[in-house]
């Protein structure tokens, strides 16, 4: 048995034949064509039964009939499967006019149902291959053994064989346990003492038998993993090397030749493609897993770290070890061994026979031929496996094995001198590989080493520069034949230009280390600091001297940078003392000849310090060179030394190399005091310097600055800028103001640019800042003044005003000095008010519904719906209203605003008019008058407007006037006020026309007019008493005084309404008028009821002062005569009992009350009687007695 009987099932020898016809539908040709398939379909099962194999038959029919007129066909397809001997299961009939997806899942339905069929093939034949082992009888040979064509095999043989064929259907069957298990028992046997113990090493039988152990280590391998069983195929693995190891040990050619490492490499390499072919989901990059967990049942067991799986890479490398083994092995076999059969003498071509193992490996003189020519490419496979490998790897982010590996393959390429890939290969790990930060210094000499041979052969004159710098430092093994000189690398080698190199921080080991220590925790600018740099060199001993071009040292803060240039014969001699050696620099500013152009461009790249000096920068192996300078300080803040830039040039090439500061050995806190001593600088970071701000005698100064400012008023700020120092200032300025909603504001300086645009500010994310605002040189003892100025705000609110004043001296162009000065800018409302609307009686009548031609002109009394209460009486007010009627004819109302607005500026304010905006729908036309009295004017300060005080509150009363367009408009209506006041700030000195008048708006609350529901006003006014009239006797009754109230009922509904009045009598007047009556009230209408009133004399009762009318209490009328006041000396209030009802709904209707009335606190209505005269005369009197 051998690969050809694999071949035959899987490729030779079908499972199931499918054969493919057509269907004929037309009746003339239907039998004969079934007739033709019938035969045909007999001869295949025919030629099938005589090639001895069992392979089923399986036919497709496809029909040109559609799938509903299949049924009729079913007849002839039952006659096709009787004759033919074809199972149900076999024949399939396929429409051909079934579109490709129908036909396509038709195709699906078939290969599911002709999968069981396969797979009983296979199992008929794993059952038939059972029984043959079973009946322990060895078959007879099919030929004689004595013609040398076959062997015979013993029983143990053909159990083999047969364990063997049982597990390969069993795997084609995919029954996986089954196949293991038989492969197992192959196994055994095969490795059993009847079978290879037996067989003789010398023997064609040996190789075939270990070949055929081979094949089924691996299907048992391929089972464990398709299973998951992972651990478990590392360890079956492991089992097969070790036993094939111990039988080839024992009873082969041993195993200390190259034959066995190369079958070790090629078992290797047959794990890693089963895992790749396997495609084990545990194994994907995503995973990141370098190993796999093992199964459940043997997590109890102790498990060595190779019985679990790892991914690809670990064999991969594995191989590439046992290939490198197997080179070494090759290699070291002598030359007599290595000679081909022709030329050896037969006895030395019998011994190495029996010295080398060639299984599945080339003889000696193949492996490794004698005159070097042709043999096996080791190298190329090692190369392989190891770029295999560190693929896997670097997918798992194991970068260090990677990069071993990568130093593997490059010393592999190194030996066949592919210089090209060993650069391409080991370039980038050379640059950024992490031994060097790690501490592997022995990896990364011998990486050095390696990429320098390689770039000296290719001619990578950069990359030569790069490791021969790194390689001069004493962290890496001496090389006696080496010159370690610096200015020798390109030696042999001509670059086509002259290179230059750069070295950044960290990219490889320097022999240079460097520090620097400011001597002083702190300073202030303006003057100057101690500062030593300290570079050590660590070069090798013997090594040539490097001369460095400069030195260059970069600093963070006002001192931009020091550069040190090499000068041979320097001013000063160094100091010596053992390795150290200490010189004093002096130091000069690069742009001295450039302090005017310095001093008039004042922008922060500028006042960068470039500072410059020479010294003797030649650098000893093993010598410490310090460096002192002084450094001036001009800004505040901390200035650090950042990094250093050694700048190297020779004839061949040029090189820099950049150090960082505080890092690894670039740090030190040593102050050299002489060359001999040193103390330690105790600071936690020395290579710092806090700068301290020099003093500014520049003043900002805010001679007009209020606590508050208002709003809607413009506000100029002045500042004055007073110079104090001893010498000129060239000053520019920055303004921010901080807050929400900042405005745009404009800077005057007062003096300069006389009639150009003022400079204004940019507003971005609620800042307003102007920058940069020159000021020109104010000279030592004056001041500047400088306006902001700042449009009308809206809004209250607090504002942070920053003003920084960047000033430079004449005499020190190179220090800034800054003066700021912190303001609150606080802008409030200089007002607030209160509202209350208060109904009035709308002198004019209403118009009806009913009259055709449009309002009537009605005339008093119950009927005409007059109501007899006087309005303002103002001619604009008649005008208006007339305007009024003749385009508006709806219903009307009036309504009085009262207005109580207070200071609350915290100062005096003149209030010079207020006023109220009215806006409503587009349906109603409103006017408003304002009462007389709104600002009463004394006689200082008349034609000036009403001084009003901190905290005082004011009233000012308006009256509106209504109306809606049409009838047919009965919905509420929105009334949107606003309440004006113009003011200006009390002046003194300045006359009124030339004082700014300010307005503020103030938001009025919405209020609603014309409601739908029915509203009761109540209305009143006096009849003064008539004097007496004189007869013979000199005496007449004397009239008294009448009160009159109107009880006005407005029924703006569309619906018929009626109202039962009632008055009930009282102790306290006497009235005449309907004590019940009924008021019947048409749509859209209103009437009302009068009655007079008579107050019953009584004695006066303390009556309280009239409060301030609110929402619910109206202001009474001040009396007109001596004997009354303000206060209500001499009157009273009466109660009525007036009492309104709807008589649909039997609810009680609230009485409003308007000019001279009130509402109590049970929501009743009250009336103001004033005083009679002669009471009111006789009261006074009883006062100015009481007086007296």
């Amino acid at each position: 048995m051998d690969a050809q009987w694999i071949l035959k099932h899987q490729d030779l020898v079908p499972s199931v034949l499918l054969c493919f016809y057509d269907l004929v539908s037309d009746p003339t040709l239907a039998t004969l064509c079934d007739n033709r398939l019938k035969t045909d379909l007999n001869n295949l099962r025919g030629l099938l039964s005589q090639s001895g194999y069992k392979t089923r038959l399986a036919v497709v029919l496809f029909s040109d009939q559609d799938t509903h007129s299949v049924d009729s066909v079913q007849e002839r397809l039952e006659a096709i499967r009787r004759a033919c001997a074809i199972d149900a299961k076999s024949l399939f009939l396929a429409p051909s006019s079934e579109s490709p997806d129908e036909l396509e899942r038709m195709a699906e339905n078939m290969l599911t149902t002709l999968y069981g069929v396969a797979i009983e093939y296979f199992r008929d034949l794993g059952r038939h291959s059972r029984k043959k082992k079973a009946r322990g009888v060895v078959p007879q040979p099919t030929v004689p053994p004595t013609s040398g064509t076959s062997q015979t095999l013993s029983q143990a043989g053909w159990n083999v064989r047969y364990d063997f064929k049982s597990a390969m259907f069993a795997e084609y069957r995919l029954e996986l346990g089954n196949a293991l298990l038989s492969f197992e028992q192959a196994y055994e046997n095969l490795l059993g003492p009847e079978l290879l113990e037996a067989i003789p090493s010398w023997s064609p039988r040996w190789n075939e038998a270990r070949f055929l152990a081979d094949v089924i280590a691996v299907r048992c391998l391929r089972c464990l993993l398709w299973n998951g069983q992972h651990s478990a195929a590392a360890r079956r693995w492991q089992s097969h090397r070790d036993r094939i190891a111990e039988f080839v040990d024992r009873r082969g050619r041993g195993i200390s030749n190259y034959g066995w490492k190369a079958w070790e490499a090629r078992w290797a390499i047959i794990m890693a493609n089963l895992i790749e072919r396997t495609a084990v989901s545990g194994f994907t990059p995503a995973t990141m897993n370098l190993y796999l967990q093992p199964e459940k049942n043997v997590m109890g067991e102790r498990l060595q770290p190779w019985e679990m799986l790892h991914h690809t890479g670990y064999w991969y490398h594995l191989a590439a070890k046992h290939l490198s083994a197997r080179r070494n092995l090759a290699h070291a076999m002598s030359e007599d061994d290595r000679r081909p059969p022709s030329s050896s003498p037969a006895s030395h071509v019998a011994n190495n026979a029996f010295t080398y193992d060639t299984y599945m490996c080339p003889d000696p003189h193949d492996e490794y031929p004698l005159n070097g020519a042709g043999g096996v490419d080791h190298s190329r496979m090692i190369v392989d496996c190891l770029k295999r490998a560190r693929s896997e790897f670097l997918k798992r982010h194991q970068f260090r094995f990677a990069a071993e590996l990568s130093l593997e393959c490059a010393k592999e390429l190194a030996l066949v001198r592919d210089w090209k890939r060993v650069v391409e290969l080991l370039r980038s790990l050379w640059r950024d590989m992490s031994f060097r930060s790690e501490g592997w210094v022995a990896i990364a000499e011998d990486l050095s080493w390696a990429l320098r041979s390689a770039a000296a052969a290719v001619g990578d004159a950069d990359l030569i520069i790069a490791i021969d710098w790194e390689l001069l430092g004493q962290n890496f093994t001496r090389r006696t034949n080496w010159h370690y000189d610096i200015t020798r690398s390109l030696e042999g080698i001509a670059p086509k230009s002259k290179p230059s190199v750069h070295i950044e921080h960290g990219e490889l080991l320097p022999f240079v280390s460097a520090s620097f220590v400011f001597r002083d925790e702190e300073g202030k600018a303006g003057q100057s600091t101690r500062g030593q740099l300290a570079i050590k060199s660590n070069a090798q001993q013997g090594s040539a001297p490097v001369v460095l071009k400069s030195i260059e040292i970069e600093f963070s803060g006002s001192v931009g940078r020091v550069v040190l240039q090499h000068q041979a014969g320097a001013a000063t001699e160094p100091r010596k003392h053992g390795s150290v050696a200490l010189s004093a620099v002096s130091l000069t500013d690069a742009a001295e000849d450039g302090a005017k152009s310095e001093v008039e461009n004042l922008d922060e790249s500028n006042r960068k310090l470039t500072l410059r000096g020479n010294a003797n920068l030649t650098l000893l192996p093993s010598q410490t060179t310090v460096f002192g300078v002084d450094i001036p300080l001009r800004e505040a803040g901390e200035t650090r030394a950042v990094s250093l830039k050694l700048s190297f040039e020779s004839e061949a090439f040029d090189l820099q190399q950049s150090l960082y500061f505080g890092s690894g050995i670039n740090s030190s806190n040593l102050w050299y005091i002489s060359a001999s001593s040193t103390k330690r600088i105790a600071r936690a970071i020395p290579l710092s310097v806090r700068v301290l701000p020099r003093p500014p005698k520049l003043k900002i100064k805010a001679p007009a600055w209020k606590d508050q400012y208002y709003n809607d008023e413009p506000i100029q700020l002045e500042f004055e800028i007073v110079n104090d120092e001893a010498d000129g200032a060239l000053a520019k300025l920055d303004v921010d103001l901080f807050g929400e909603d900042t405005p745009v504001f404009s800077i005057e300086v007062v003096g300069q640019g006389a009639g150009d645009a003022l400079p204004s500010s940019t507003v971005v994310n609620d800042e307003s800042k102007l920058r940069g605002l020159s000021l020109g040189t104010i000279e030592s003892s004056k001041a500047l003044t400088v306006r902001l100025n700042v449009p009308p705000i809206e809004r209250s609110n607090r504002y942070d005003l920053t003003m920084r004043v960047t000033y430079h001296l004449s005499t020190d162009p190179g220090t800034p000095i800054v003066q700021t000065a912190l303001l609150q800018l606080n802008v409030v409302n200089p007002f607030e008010a209160n509202y209350d609307l208060l109904p009035r009686v709308h002198p004019d009548p209403w118009p009806s519904m009913f009259d055709y031609n449009g309002v009537n002109g009605l005339s008093g009394g119950d009927d005409d719906g007059n109501d007899g209460s006087s309005g303002s009486g103002n001619a604009a007010h008649a005008a208006s209203t007339a305007l009024t009627n003749m385009s508006h004819k709806g219903i009307s109302q009036a309504w009085c605003l009262v207005t109580r607005y207070a200071s609350f500026a915290s100062e005096d304010l003149r209030v010079v008019n207020v006023d109220i905006r009215v806006q409503t729908a587009r349906t109603v036309r409103c006017f408003h008058t304002k009462q007389p009295g709104v600002l009463p004017l004394a006689d200082e300060d008349r034609g000036r407007g009403r001084l009003i005080r901190p905290r005082t509150i004011v009233e000012a009363a308006f009256d509106i006037d209504a109306r809606k367009s049409t009838l047919d408009d009965r919905s509420p209506s929105t009334l949107d006020v606003s309440f004006v006041i113009k003011w200006t700030r009390c002046h003194p000195d300045t006359s009124s026309s030339e004082v700014v008048v300010n307005t503020t708006t103030l938001p009025v609350p919405r209020f609603t007019l014309f409601g739908t529901e029915p509203r009761v006003l109540a209305s009143v006014s006096h009849i003064p008493p008539n004097p007496p009239s004189l007869n013979k006797d000199n005496s007449s009754p004397r009239t008294p005084q009448l009160t009159v109230l109107h009880v006005i009922i407005e029924n703006a509904s569309a619906h018929f309404l009626t109202f039962g009045v009632s008055m009930e009598p009282s102790d306290e007047f006497a009235f005449s008028g309907p004590k019940q009556t009924t008021l019947n009230l048409l749509p859209v209408s209103r009437r009302s009821v009068t009655y007079r009133l008579l107050p019953l004399p009584r004695p006066p009762p303390p009556t309280p002062t009239p409060t301030t009318p609110s929402a619910n209490k109206a202001l009474p009328p001040t009396p007109a005569t001596p004997g009354g006041g303000a206060d209500g000396a001499g009157g009273t209030w009466i109660k009525p009992g007036l009492v309104v009802r709807d008589k649909y709904f039997q609810k009680v209707l609230r009485v409003i009350p308007t000019e001279g009335m009130k509402l109590d606190k049970d929501g009743g209505v009250l009336i103001w009687i004033p005083p009679d005269e002669e009471e009111g005369e006789a009261r006074s009197g009883e006062k100015v007695e009481a007086a007296e």
